[in-house]
């Protein structure tokens, strides 16, 4: 059967060219991302007293982000040389494998960290604008800062994918899948991370602030209120940038290794044509948002977003029939094994289901998330009952929408797989060009979620300073609104991206073992695949559990960081003269230094989870074990990540409807409730869900990058059942060890306000 065991892909002459076209359009992607850079930096930076307060906000960011990449660099050389001792077919493969883990993981950073360095001179920037020359400028400054985080993010991934084309050809696959690893690698880290700061510091300051003290939400005399803005942007801006790039990164890696199997070097080429594409259109789009008259800002963004969608569908079409002119015989598909539509057909329609996938998941997430629909305007309701019922009302919107957007997805999976006909490779590479096609519009989808931390932050700097008239202000409480929204469509299109992309590699893990089984002389192995095997079920029992365990533990996390912040708050109110009537000013940096040290602390147990985990359970229970062990967890991943991230989109934008005067506004007995809402949802909807999405792609590039050593240690004259069975109990002593440490800091918390007194 074609592309079990593929033979060795040559790019020729013309492909190549088409490969050194994707790197110019990935460095003038990046020469665009430069230009927004200057056009927000070109901006007015307002008045002294919101400069000061900007300035701390960039320093506390900086501040976190060094602490965080020092603290990375620990795991990113472990995990090189663990790659470096791998099985490859060739050395060289072995030693650029590790290198571009290095690359990737270097890319994910520097998306993370540049698109935070700008933010928080944007939001200054977005105050300053609304203050001084009305909302249409100030909306563009935020807008314009999200392109520059979404042209570097395509122009980065697709010049890393392409130089690697271009340098490996037939080995570029087993190559990226290092640059693929190094991207999620540090994309979980810096997702999980970032989310526990930024919302340990917004929950302490809600729960403080809002609830005990009856003060808003960037009052000056909340300690907590400079933590609060250095998280959006360390969390929501860096941790959301990262986690997209991987997205990109990790989706393409899949597509050049299930498409060099199906349509030999056309399919190491066509991945990087389609979202070379998306980088000229998601130029387009940004030029297209532009608000109109009294229109809405949403509007404004949505309207972006789906024309430049078209765009890139028309030419995606285009594309593939320029493209892919041969037949299905010039592939290697005879008889019953070709599908009844042509290459071009095939690929089009997959691409176009990945675009409408998008467009979808914008449009159902906006729905469950959104002020103007019917759910969220439910659970605002709710509040008039109490608190038990607004949590209820949150979660019940969580878990429906969970349901409906599994459907969306899964639907776009299982269209693309019918698009092959019977051949089980090309309904694999089907799943990928659907992603592929999805990335075409991850330009702008970046550009809308980094829209949301700068809004939230320009409105915090303006209410700290008192700097913003009436007029101002209001603008920017639109913004924000509008800002909180996107933000909610972003994580579910990354949602979507994440399953595609982890349901691609599962592909490629699966052919991957195929292969492996096929050199060892054994293809009995398949038999793990085909053939019921209860140790199939306890694999995706495992699969699922891991998800809940991570979930779990992130949460927690932002649990005991926030009880710290708490404390600290609870603290300087009490001791500090002066807070409550402005005349005492609150020591900010106490408590940034509080949710920096217990954000870096908790990085470990989680990130050990993702790694080991798999480890654990293929080289414990085998290959096939570790198939049913990735398909709990994307299908569990899925529903939970969905779940987490509408559930808390919800909860928050009840809160703003309150907020906006209606059921009472602020202050009542409805506002408290739907603060309660928003406190519990915050972990759900930027720390635990979101770090699903890295997570199920680190957890399948681990077992695509294992699966070598399990085969030859399970089968074959390498068969050595002591060796696999020790290093599976290695694995589940780490993850067990990690947990339990995990759970004293969690029993200790009792002591949190003797602990933050001295330390403070």
């Amino acid at each position: 059967m074609p592309g079990i065991i593929p033979a060795a892909v040559e790019v020729d002459g013309g492909n190549l060219v088409l490969v050194v076209i994707v790197a110019a359009i990935a460095v003038g992607a990046l020469a665009m991302a430069a230009m927004f850079r200057q056009q927000v930096l070109a901006a007015g930076e307002g008045t002294e007293k919101m400069q000061v307060i900007a300035k701390a906000v960039q320093e506390g960011a900086n501040a976190y982000l060094a602490r965080q990449f020092r603290t990375l660099g620990i795991f990113a050389a472990v995990a090189f040389f663990a790659l470096m001792a791998l099985p490859a077919d060739e050395t060289m493969v072995r030693i650029f494998r590790s290198v571009f883990f290095l690359v990737g993981a270097g890319f994910s950073a520097a998306i993370g960290y540049l698109g935070m360095s700008l933010a928080v001179r944007a939001n200054l920037r977005v105050a300053a604008a609304a203050n001084e020359v009305g909302r249409d400028p100030a909306m563009n400054i935020g807008f314009r800062t999200g392109a520059f985080v979404g042209m570097a993010t395509v122009g980065l991934g697709l010049l890393g994918a392409s130089v690697v084309v271009l340098a490996f050809q037939d080995e570029a696959p087993h190559v990226l899948e290092g640059f693929g690893f190094g991207a999620a690698l540090l994309a979980m880290f810096m997702r999980v991370g970032g989310g526990i700061f930024t919302k340990a510091a917004d929950v302490g300051a809600d729960l403080v602030g809002k609830v005990e003290q009856n003060i808003p939400e960037d009052d000056p005399r909340n300690a907590a209120t400079i933590a609060d803005n250095v998280g959006d942007n360390v969390g929501d801006c860096a941790g959301m940038a990262a986690d997209l790039f991987e997205s990109y990164a990790v989706t393409l890696v899949a597509a050049l290794i299930l498409g060099s199997q199906a349509f030999g070097d056309k399919g190491l080429v066509l991945p990087l044509l389609i979202p070379a594409i998306g980088a000229i259109t998601a130029v387009i789009g940004t030029y297209l948002c532009k608000p109109r008259a009294g229109e809405n800002g949403l509007t404004t963004i949505n309207r972006a977003f789906y024309i430049s969608a078209a765009i890139s569908a028309v030419a995606c079409i285009v594309l593939a029939f320029v493209y892919l002119t041969e037949d299905w015989a010039d592939f290697g598909y005879m008889g019953d094994n070709a599908p009844d539509l042509s290459p071009a057909v095939f690929a089009a329609g997959a691409v176009l289901i990945g675009i409408i996938l998008a467009a979808g998941i914008l449009a159902l997430t906006g729905y469950f998330t959104g002020t103007d629909h019917k759910p969220v305007q439910d659970v605002a309701r709710t509040s008039l009952t109490g608190h038990a019922t607004v949590i209820l009302s949150g979660l019940s919107v969580g878990l429906e929408s969970a349901v409906y957007t599994a459907i969306v997805i899964g639907g776009a999976v299982f269209g693309a797989a019918l698009l092959a006909g019977g051949a089980v490779e090309l309904a694999l590479f089907a799943v990928a060009l659907a992603g592929c096609g999805l990335l075409t519009t991850v330009g702008v989808i970046v550009a809308m979620d980094t829209f949301g931390p700068v809004s939230d932050n320009a409105q915090g700097i303006a209410e700290m300073s008192g700097d913003v008239s009436e007029e101002g202000a209001q603008i920017l409480t639109e913004l924000d609104a509008v800002g909180n929204t996107t933000k909610a469509i972003t994580k579910g299109i990354a949602i979507a991206t994440a399953v595609l992309a982890a349901s691609a590699l599962f592909a490629s893990y699966t052919q991957s073992a195929f292969e492996e089984a096929g050199e060892a002389g054994s293809l009995d192995l398949l038999g793990e695949f085909i053939v019921y095997d209860a140790k199939l079920i306890v694999g995706a029992l495992l699969g699922a559990g891991v998800v809940f365990l991570f979930s779990g533990l992130a949460i927690n996390a932002v649990g005991r960081a926030a009880g710290a912040v708490v404390f600290e708050v609870r603290r300087q109110f009490r001791e500090i003269p002066g807070i409550m009537e402005g005349t005492g000013r609150p020591e900010y940096g106490r408590v940034v230094d509080i949710v920096t040290r217990d954000s870096l602390r908790e990085l470990a147990t989680p990130g050990i989870l993702a790694i080991l985990s798999p480890i654990a359970v293929g080289f414990g229970l085998g290959v096939g074990p570790l198939a049913g062990f990735l398909v709990g967890a994307i299908a569990t991943g899925t529903l939970m990540a969905v779940f987490l991230a509408n559930a808390g989109g919800a909860w928050d934008n009840a809160k703003k409807l309150v907020e906006d005067g209606h059921h009472g506004g602020k202050g009542s007995e409805a506002h408290a409730a739907t603060v309660t809402g928003d406190t519990v949802g915050d972990p759900f909807k930027d720390t635990a869900g979101p770090a699903i999405n890295p997570l199920l792609k680190v957890m399948n590039l681990v077992s695509l990058l294992i699966v070598g050593a399990i085969v030859s240690l399970s089968i074959g004259e390498d068969e050595n059942d002591v060796v696999r069975i020790l290093i599976a109990l290695v694995a589940a002593a780490g993850i067990a060890a990690a947990v339990i440490i995990s759970k004293q800091r969690s029993s200790s918390l009792h002591d949190a306000p003797e602990t933050v007194d001295s330390t403070a």
